[in-house]
């Protein structure tokens, strides 16, 4: 979601075959035989169907950016086993960054998943920025705008390059040493509130992602980065999983958001995101009620879980967070088997 639940409510295959032969459609490769680049997706493949890993994110501010990570320890003593962290838009987060990515370095050498994503000031407007002043991170473009942004060389997508260039000096650290990142830019693509988000259709959200993408990967040469597509549960999710999908190319897990907590960890949702991620690990990116160890065990497909910050422990009794993190298909840090 972000830094509040703010809305409850409201993903080519090629057959050869020799002419002696007939032609048959291969079977899908297992999960755990898939090999990627990168030690964490392989990971991921490897789990698909088994087992969930259990992470939190750390909200502002960079300068603490364990804080939720070491609450968690604290109320069932055991690390999460994905740590999150947030590029943030604030001038004081945006001054602590190096703090934030210090801590990623030092939880990928402890063996934990990196998660980071980016809450982004408005690239029509100013940065540092605010959160809901009209001005910040909700806040709305025209489609004047929106044009121009995904318009290369205008001075509106210039602009929003050289916010990612900055962005792309801290992702080059952690390439540097090794760190590979789950990165979750423009998350919650069909979340309206957002600059980027609720845009649907191949001119909207998803070909800014995609721009970002080829930008990231393409002309800054990062290579560390698995690209993890984000949309949340709202009503729209059947049409969303294919309005906003930016294509199989450009992502590498698919993550849903859940904060209607009226139709929780429903099984339309689940099968909705399985259609989505078309053999693809998929994940809870995020969540303020915390799925149970039983509801994980009905749909095994969830890779991780993502509880946000402070909302994990006020939309769950200590009880609830500890009996999940001790159940015996959740894989708490202690559990992982490191990345040397």
């Amino acid at each position: 979601m972000s830094f509040y639940s703010i809305i409850l409510s409201g993903i080519l295959s090629f057959a050869a075959c020799s002419k002696n032969e007939p032609a048959t459609t291969p079977p899908p490769a297992q999960a755990d035989t898939v090999k990627t680049p990168f030690k964490s997706l392989n990971y991921l493949y490897s789990i698909s169907g088994k087992k969930t890993l259990a992470g939190i994110h750390n909200r502002e501010p960079n300068a603490t950016p364990a804080r939720w990570t070491e609450e968690i320890k604290t109320t069932t003593g055991k690390y999460p086993a994905l740590w999150s962290g947030d590029f943030l838009f604030q001038a004081d987060n945006i001054n602590n960054r190096q703090l934030m990515i210090n801590e990623a370095v030092k939880q990928w050498n402890s063996g934990a998943v990196i998660n980071i994503m980016w809450h982004a000031c408005n690239p029509a407007n100013t940065e540092p920025c605010g959160w809901d002043d009209g001005k910040g991170v909700q806040s709305d473009l025209t489609d004047a705008q929106w044009t121009e942004l995904c318009t290369d060389g205008s001075p509106l997508n210039k602009k929003w390059k050289s916010m990612i260039d900055e962005v792309c000096v801290y992702l080059q650290q952690l390439e540097d040493k090794g760190v590979e990142v789950l990165w979750r830019p423009l998350h919650e693509m069909n979340q309206g509130v957002f600059w980027w988000g609720g845009r649907p259709g191949a001119n909207g959200t998803r070909r800014l992602w995609q721009l970002m993408h080829d930008y990231m990967t393409k002309d800054k040469g990062l290579s560390n980065l698995v690209w993890v597509w984000d949309i949340q549960d709202f009503s729209s999710l059947a049409n969303d999983v294919n309005s906003y999908n930016p294509g199989a190319a450009y992502f590498d897990v698919a993550a849903l958001d859940i904060y209607d907590d009226g139709s929780g960890y429903s099984q339309a949702k689940y099968e909705a995101m399985v259609k989505a991620a078309a053999g693809k690990p998929m994940a809870i990116g995020e969540c303020q009620r915390l799925p149970t160890a039983v509801e994980l065990r009905s749909q095994p497909k969830w890779v991780f879980f993502m509880g946000w910050s402070e909302l994990t422990f006020s939309k769950n009794s200590d009880a609830e967070i500890k009996a999940l993190y001790s159940a015996d298909n959740i894989i708490t840090l202690d559990k992982m088997p490191g990345w040397k």
